[in-house]
């Protein structure tokens, strides 16, 4: 997909984040087939946002941001995710902290590259770790120059956004998750497989884009 024709088609964003795949959701491997859907925020879970930050490459093609997080055996190292992570006190607001959070974990310059940014998702809450997480949705006007920091992000990835149009490419997984055998589908991308909440967010976006284009059409 075209950058300009993504941008054109997020310009405005629906309340809320349309579904992806259904098979992006997990299903316990000897349960009734039931997804597990993710929970409505509580108060008692942390405030924190990602970065979903879509971009030209040299061809004018979109791309989107992601990082392979650092192996350190906690509950979401070594996972695909967008830039992000907790809200701190002297962030203005949860866009504050994608940003800030991206600047730190792979050296991202809202300014150098024209970040603008287009809206915010009601948050997914994460019950493993307790954090309700807000995506916030920007587009930048050029390529960034990024530099993984080596304490948090083991790799940078940036696939064409089309990989999460609907019908790209899904790979299915089976395996135990926190003592829960689990089946789902995921994306292949550069070798790994994104799933979880990041996937069910790249779902989302693609879905605006493919319902846009539509209308369009």
């Amino acid at each position: 997909m075209r950058f300009a024709d993504a941008v054109a088609r997020l310009a405005s964003l629906p309340p809320e984040l349309p579904a992806g795949p259904e098979a992006l959701i997990p299903v316990l491997r000897d349960g009734d087939g039931t997804r597990l859907r993710t929970m409505l925020p509580d108060a008692a879970a942390r405030a924190a946002a990602v970065l979903v930050l879509i971009f030209p490459d040299e061809d004018g093609e979109a791309r989107i941001l992601l990082t392979e997080r650092v192996d350190r055996g906690g509950h979401h190292s070594g996972e695909v995710s967008f830039p992000g992570g907790r809200a701190e006190p002297d962030d203005d607001d949860l866009v504050a902290t994608a940003l800030r959070e991206a600047h730190e974990e792979v050296g991202l310059d809202p300014d150098a590259v024209g970040v603008r940014v287009v809206g915010t998702f009601p948050p997914h809450t994460i019950p493993v770790s307790g954090y309700a997480v807000t995506p916030v949705v920007a587009t930048a006007e050029r390529r960034p120059v990024l530099d993984a920091s080596p304490d948090e992000v083991a790799r940078i990835l940036v696939p064409r956004i089309d990989a999460f149009l609907p019908g790209g490419e899904l790979m299915h997984v089976e395996r135990d998750v926190r003592g829960f055998p689990l089946r789902y589908a995921a994306y292949p991308i550069d070798g790994l497989a994104v799933w979880g909440m990041t996937a069910r967010i790249l779902g989302g976006i693609g879905a605006i884009l493919a319902a846009v284009a539509e209308d369009e059409g």
